[in-house]
């Protein structure tokens, strides 16, 4: 019987095979998520590099919103990465949402970027 991240690991897999068929040289904006904080990062595959970055877990972030385990700040995540991923020239992208389902956090963290101005 399968572990609850083997579960996990094996979706974000599965994800992550079709988006490799649908990127076409488009930057990979991926998400991670724990039940306190909430990550997100734009990686150029083919290159094998992070354009941009941005958490929960960050000193600003942490100063201004206590907790990161909420929709308003993966909200905030949201647009802070889009704003980042547009200064390092970044506007089209594939949204990997690993393993996790799209709602919630997820969801707010995505529709923050495509309002922030990132394209998926």
């Amino acid at each position: 019987m399968k572990t609850p991240r083997e579960k996990l690991m094996r979706r974000a897999q599965r994800v992550r095979a079709k988006l490799r068929k649908q990127a076409n040289g488009r930057p990979r904006l991926s998400v991670v998520r724990s039940s306190k904080n909430i990550a997100a990062q734009v990686i150029d595959d083919e290159r094998g590099i992070t354009l941009a970055f941005a958490s929960t877990q960050e000193k600003d972030f942490r100063s201004s919103t206590p907790n990161g385990g909420t929709s308003d700040a993966a909200a905030t995540i949201g647009k802070l990465i889009a704003e980042r991923a547009s200064k390092a020239g970044v506007e089209d992208v594939v949204f990997d949402r690993g393993g996790y389902m799209f709602h919630g956090r997820i969801k707010a963290l995505a529709d923050a970027a495509r309002e922030g101005g990132l394209k998926f």
